[in-house]
């Protein structure tokens, strides 16, 4: 069983940055796929980024240039860095990990998820 926490979650002005975490159980990750969401409410859950375990990454087009995800094997953690904070990047951010044939921003393919942390960029 992996459990995911997130941290780093805030309140930010137009422009900010924010890096999120999600810490692992383990390292079982190491094996796995990795993944940020995130939700308004009201609206569908929506993938921000993926990272397999080759390093291997892929962006929503709205993260594309502003956000980079990355890993670090030895803490067993998970990374969001944000930058150029917009308000429509406002919502519940979660962390998710599985073991899909492939990584995908594929909600499906995520069996284990976080708690979540709240971003909330203000205009």
């Amino acid at each position: 069983q992996v459990q995911l926490v997130e941290s780093g979650g805030g309140s930010v002005q137009t422009g900010g940055s924010l890096r999120l975490s999600c810490a692992a159980s383990s390292d079982t990750y190491r094996r796995s796929c990795w993944g940020w969401f995130r939700q308004v409410p009201g609206k569908e859950r929506e993938g921000v980024a993926v990272i397999a375990r080759d390093d291997r990454t892929s962006y929503a087009d709205p993260a594309k240039g502003r956000f980079t995800i990355s890993k670090d094997n030895a803490k067993n953690t998970l990374y969001l860095q944000m930058n150029s904070l917009k308000p429509e990047d406002t919502g519940m951010y979660y962390c998710a990990a599985g073991f899909p044939s492939w990584c995908a921003m594929v909600e499906g393919y995520f069996p284990y998820w976080g708690q979540g942390t709240q971003v909330t960029v203000s205009s």
